[in-house]
């Protein structure tokens, strides 16, 4: 198609294609090529996270670095590859797609900002997020003067000078949101001045951009720039009083427990697309619109979460990537070529870091934050990330930066970003510190309160782990039972696990639900149970990544004072007996557990203790077995025994192994091995004549009770055992009931040859195979052992503050 000045013009792409065999080629077509698009977007950018998950960087790096990569900087510098999957003709239909994202991921992103908590920051945040602004905004006026006499020759002077302030005081909100969670530290002091801090600048962040494109408009009158923030500030009033109480009112209508109308949320998007068309209008960019509305959203009820839960995942997931391969599109780092330009990206490096860093180090050593804490904030609030990408891209559109500008500002933003995680993690480890306490066994004076933390990762853990607790509460006689249910919940990519982390308990503990009070099954189980029992249940949800949940687990044990962890195994049974693996991260916890715990642990093998439902107390009739051959894990596995069998409905089998005179258990082995060094165990063999006299001790206690057993719910059997074949067989004959308590390393040879399962140890891997039964549960005990724990997570120290004495305590 021409004109009269026969200036031709690509047709337009058409939307669907008839299909290869009508002989078109899908690619010269708009939505097959869109699809392909995302889809290899998608997969080549997932695949990037995966690579650098070692390195704990956020998923957004690996996002950047794909588009880069898919661009012109890489795979897009072969012309065939690039003309067929990002065709100059395609890359309006990918940029509205991805910008249709954007809007709503930066509605998520104003969902996340309180407006309320950034009003009440103390002065300290605000200061360290003033000066964190403002020093770096002043250096990169002074850079831009550097780059405008040599990259940027020609570039508009305010709207450049204004640009380039933005692109280096800005602090990436989501981003450091996610790398605070992912190093546990969005609940100590300095993670809360980081987050008060980034949010303060994340809005100051908004208002300078609004400024930034104010003034780069292309009219001649200086009166429009003055128009356009008149107008964007009559906008902003205008959503505060006439559609926040729109938003109010849909989300009081939306109760808790009960859905949200469809209306409701149709609504609420349509005002997103409404405000974001009008800031367009206005001159600020559509993204402002959706950011203002979600910022006004009332954070109350369910109505915001419903909201999140809805588009997070379609957002996050598929369109985000697509922005910042159009934005990887747009850069060349090939433009960065001669000694000048390289010059000008190290100093451009360089007073981005030097602005944050020093400037939040030496404004937080001024509030007398300490020194390592200070540092870490600096680079904390280095974080760069998408908010720059949107501001880079902004400013390339409008012609503000150029090409090189452009590529130097977005390799800055990737390597600020991409040295914040491991840097914090060298400068700063929060120290974890707790007073001692005594009761770290269930091996102990029987008067004592005993406090366990169960540990379950769903729903199907939940009624075998409730007739577990029923079968543990012993008798109103003896000391009471408490119970902490901790939910394991891993920590996602998606932004409404980073607002659940960020709800933790001050103390850095994981929250209490405390007030989800009927909102949740899984609170409301428990809370069923609570009432019915004589037992305080206190549920708690911890939200971390897999590879560091066993710090949560082992610091909540501790400062719960609880004196056994039970954790699910990581296997369960299936319809057909097989036992099937939930993920060898799983497994990797529970080890991770038994070589950090600060007390007994017991792996818990799920094979339906009491059925699919909750037992009634007076309808619970168990027969357990204790299988008791010596040692230290033994002994705590017999100690539970003993008061499980107070329980009426609990029939206690102790079956004792001895051998003929001259020989062991061991049957000729001088250690069990089992453990892996690779957790740090400090002892990981067990000597198999270890521990006589204390066994001697307990056993005599056990026969006492025996005797005094009026109910006769506890028996015991002695086993004369010549080789492992005969406690094989012995085993066997009990391989109907339900519920096996064994030692995790008694002095015995190991039952089975090869086991996938080491934390188990040598009878534990066999009681819990598929070939020894499918419907008896089994729990393996580890007990408490002060000369191995080298490597504690929390420092006893007598002065700290107490953190737990009643079991209301958070």
């Amino acid at each position: 198609m021409g004109t009269g000045n026969n200036i031709s013009c690509p047709a337009p792409m058409k939307a669907t294609s008839n299909g290869g065999f009508q002989h078109e080629n899908p690619l010269d077509y708009a939505l097959p090529l869109l699809i392909l698009q995302i889809c290899l977007v998608v997969a080549f950018t997932r695949f990037l996270a995966f690579l650098f998950r070692p390195l704990r960087q956020p998923r957004v790096i690996a996002e950047i670095i794909g588009g880069i990569l898919l661009g012109p900087s890489a795979i897009g510098r072969n012309e065939k590859f690039l003309n067929a999957v990002f065709p100059e003709k395609s890359i309006t239909v990918l940029d509205t797609l991805a910008n249709i994202g954007l809007l709503f991921f930066l509605f998520l992103v104003g969902l996340e900002l309180d407006m309320r908590a950034i009003r009440r920051t103390g002065h300290k945040a605000l200061g360290i997020a003033l000066c964190g602004i403002t020093v770096p905004f002043v250096l990169g006026i002074g850079t831009s003067i550097a780059l405008r006499a040599t990259v940027s020759k020609g570039a508009e002077l305010f709207p450049f000078l204004v640009f380039m302030g933005v692109a280096l005081s800005i602090t990436a909100f989501p981003v450091l949101a996610r790398i605070l969670a992912e190093l546990k530290l969005l609940t100590t002091d300095v993670g809360r001045i980081a987050m008060s801090a980034a949010a303060v600048n994340d809005v100051a962040a908004w208002i300078l951009l609004a400024l930034a494109i104010a003034l780069s408009g292309s009219e001649a009158s200086p009166f429009v720039p003055l128009w356009v923030l008149l107008c964007g500030a009559a906008f902003v009033i205008f959503v505060v009083f006439a559609i926040r109480p729109l938003l109010v009112a849909m989300a009081n209508r939306s109760l808790e427990g009960e859905p949200v109308k469809e209306v409701y949320i149709c609504i609420t998007l349509t005002l997103v697309l409404a405000c974001s068309f009008v800031t367009d209008t206005i001159g600020i960019h559509s993204l402002f619109g959706a950011f203002v509305v979600g910022t006004v959203m009332p954070k109350e009820g369910s109505f915001s979460g419903v909201l999140t839960e809805r588009i997070e995942d379609l957002v996050s997931g598929l369109f985000m990537p697509l922005y910042f391969v159009s934005s990887g599109l747009k850069t060349d780092v090939a433009t960065i070529k001669g000694g000048l330009s390289w010059a000008m990206l190290m100093l451009v490096i360089f007073n981005a870091c030097f602005g944050k860093i020093i400037g939040t180090t030496v404004v937080s050593l001024l509030y007398k934050v300490p020194a390592r804490e200070a540092l870490a904030l600096g680079f904390l609030m280095n974080t760069k990330g998408l908010v720059e990408l949107i501001v880079l891209n902004i400013g390339r559109d409008l012609k503000v930066l150029n090409d090189q500008a452009f590529a130097i500002c977005v390799v800055m933003a990737l390597f600020t970003t991409f040295i914040s995680t491991p840097i914090v993690m060298a400068v700063y480890k929060p120290a974890r510190r707790g007073a001692p306490y005594k009761h770290k066994t269930i091996q102990r004076d029987p008067d004592t309160e005993l406090r366990m933390l169960a540990c379950f990762h769903s729903t199907r853990n939940i009624p075998s782990l409730i007739n577990l607790i029923e079968c543990s509460r012993g008798t109103g006689r003896k000391g009471k039972l408490c119970i902490y249910a901790m939910h394991l919940m891993e920590l996602s990519e998606r932004s409404s696990a980073i607002t659940m982390v960020h709800k933790a308990h001050k103390n850095g503990m994981p929250f209490c639900n405390k007030k989800r009070d009927g909102k949740d099954q899984m609170i409301i189980a428990f809370q069923a149970y609570e009432k019915l029992s004589s037992v305080s249940v206190r549920p708690m949800t911890v939200i971390s990544g897999l590879n560091s949940i066993h710090e949560d687990i082992c610091t909540t044990a501790h400062r719960k004072r609880a004196a056994m962890i039970i954790l699910p195994f990581h296997k369960h049974q299936r319809v057909d007996g097989s036992m099937e693996s939930l993920g060898h991260s799983f497994q990797e916890m529970n080890q991770l557990v038994l070589c950090h715990a600060p007390c007994s642990v017991g792996i818990f093998v799920d094979r339906g203790l009491g059925g699919t439902s909750q037992v009634q107390a007076s309808d619970v009739s168990y027969k357990i077995v204790v299988p008791f051959f010596g040692g230290r894990d033994d002994r705590e596995a017999l100690c539970y025994g003993m008061r499980m069998a107070e329980h009426p409905g609990i029939f206690l089998t102790v079956l004792k192994f001895v051998t003929p005179p001259g020989t062991s258990l061991a049957f000729g082995a001088k250690s069990v091995e089992v453990s892996s060094k690779k957790y740090r165990k400090t002892t990981d063999v067990v000597d198999v004549n270890d521990y006589d006299d204390k066994d001697d001790q307990l056993w005599s206690e056990f026969l006492s009770a025996c005797n005094n057993n009026t109910q006769e719910t506890m028996k015991y059997e002695q086993k004369l055992v010549e080789s492992k074949g005969d406690i094989e067989i012995a085993l066997k004959e009990m391989h109907r009931c339900n519920l096996i308590l064994v030692g995790r390393m008694p002095p015995v040879a190991p039952l089975v040859s090869k086991s996938d399962c080491p934390e188990l140890g040598p009878v534990g891997s066999f009681v819990a195979s598929s070939d020894f039964s499918t419907v008896t549960s089994v729990m393996v005990i580890q007990q408490y052992n002060p000369s191995t724990d080298v490597h504690p997570l929390v420092m006893e120290e007598f002065d700290s503050a107490d953190m737990s004495d009643s079991p209301g305590s958070q």
